[in-house]
């Protein structure tokens, strides 16, 4: 087995309506599942394992999707990867983790044409409209097996236009907020998770209002990471952001709620963020360092913090939102049709996303399943994360995720243009341009984009 290894655990995503958290059940033919070769036996192991030639397969993905220890430098309870190994002993899998989403996205559409691909890739949320446009060249996934495992949004996510389902969703990421009881409490604020949730409870006004008082309390000490992450929570709670769902024109620019929401982020970051980029070796040693106090928290940030503040015991999870609720995290595994390997990867992409490797996943990395059946598997509903000081992340998340608002609608051009304004929000971060002059060059790249 090949593991390419990372020493710091990375994460990047976003999107979301609100969880019908119904149990549906799986369509199935008349065929004894005996007789499919395709079907995996109580162990998970397929029929036809013990007589089928050797394959080597290769996944690519990015953040920390709780698949495999690799992807942390403290192992997991499981180990899926190895897992799907054992089960299949005929399968070589190699496992490589992009540093984040926009590394994936480059080399996905860098190789998706000329092939060089992954047998299994993962594909984000936010390009995920992108790669409708290639759909044709991505293999059709749909099976009777898997009908009615995600939920709707996440399903139809997948779907074409000619309603080939390529992708299979892994995970989703409605957010709570995490935060630094220490340091709410040396500023003179409430620390406990139920008192946080009561602070922060309200709209963005209500969150940098509360970001001033510990400013002021801490003696100048940053509130929150990174004005990038906090940009992804406000945007994601508009209708239609960056473009207009009946023509897919960019709307960025005459949307006046995104200036508005730009301005009022720029206005509060420069005295509440730690202006470091997302993803930095600064950002990632404020984890521990004590350089902020709090971030915007899907699930699948858990793993981030805890991977990379291992020693810092005094994390915790408020059960809020800023305005609401919010999504920030959803992807799916795709397996490109020109393949070598397509019906192997499509048993590995199927397997992965099953419920209840999807439960595994989130007790590895708190990566919160999108399969229906697993919103009433005991191992997420009463799930509690040790390091978190004991948060129930089980019922913390259920209710976030019936907080979230739908998110904006992503077209062709998300992307690019919420890179745009992020590279906007990095230029104020760093000090290399005032909020102005760095939105007059986001207005520039916006406008070359189509």
């Amino acid at each position: 087995m090949t593991i390419t290894r990372h020493k710091k655990i990375l994460a990047l995503t976003a999107g979301a309506t609100v969880f019908a958290l119904t149990l549906a059940g799986c369509a199935g033919g008349d065929e004894d599942p005996a007789d499919d070769p395709t079907t995996e036996n109580t162990a998970g192991e397929s029929t036809d394992s013990a007589n089928a030639e050797p394959v080597e397969l290769t996944i690519a993905t990015f953040n920390t999707p709780g698949f495999s220890n690799s992807e942390n430098e403290n192992e997991y309870q499981y180990d899926l990867i190895e897992e799907y190994m054992e089960l299949n002993p005929h399968v070589t899998i190699t496992y490589n983790r992009a540093a984040e989403s926009g590394d994936a996205r480059e080399n996905f559409f860098t190789k998706l044409g000329p092939g060089g691909l992954a047998d299994v890739e993962m594909v984000e949320v936010d390009w995920m409209p992108e790669v409708m446009q290639y759909s044709d060249l991505l293999a059709d996934l749909s099976s009777p097996d898997v009908e009615g495992r995600w939920i709707d949004f996440v399903e139809a996510g997948a779907t074409d236009a000619d309603g080939r389902l390529i992708g299979y969703g892994t995970d989703t990421g409605p957010q709570a907020v995490c935060y630094r009881a220490s340091l709410f409490e040396a500023a003179g604020l409430p620390s406990s998770p139920d008192e946080v949730a009561t602070l922060l409870d309200g709209d963005w006004a209500n969150f940098f209002s509360v970001g001033d008082d510990y400013v002021a309390g801490s003696g100048g000490a940053a509130f929150f990471d990174s004005a990038a992450g906090v940009w992804q929570g406000m945007v994601n709670q508009l209708d239609q952001a960056y473009e207009d769902e009946a023509t897919g024109e960019i709307i960025a620019l005459e949307n006046p709620e995104v200036k508005a929401l730009y301005d009022q982020l720029t206005a509060a970051s420069e005295t509440q963020s730690s202006h470091f980029g997302q993803w930095s070796e600064d950002w990632f040693a404020g984890l521990s360092n004590g350089a902020y106090a709090t971030m915007l928290c899907p699930p699948w940030m858990l793993g981030v913090i805890e991977g990379n503040a291992v020693d810092t015991t005094d994390w915790n999870v408020a059960n809020v939102y800023p305005n609401g609720g919010g999504n920030w995290g959803g992807s799916w595994l795709t397996v490109p049709a020109n393949g070598a390997n397509v019906e192997e990867a499509t048993k590995l992409a199927a397997w992965l996303t099953a419920p209840e490797q999807m439960a595994k996943a989130f007790a590895n990395a708190g990566t919160y399943p999108s399969q229906v059946a697993a919103y009433e598997d005991p191992a997420v509903t009463g799930a509690v994360n040790e390091y978190f000081n004991s948060a129930p992340i089980g019922e913390i998340f259920a209710e976030r995720a019936v907080a979230v608002v739908p998110s904006p609608y992503k077209g062709e051009y998300y992307f690019q243009v919420n890179d745009a304004i992020n590279n906007a929000l990095t230029r104020v971060e760093e000090g290399t341009d005032d909020p102005a002059a760095s939105w007059d060059k986001a207005v520039a790249d916006i406008e070359a984009i189509s």
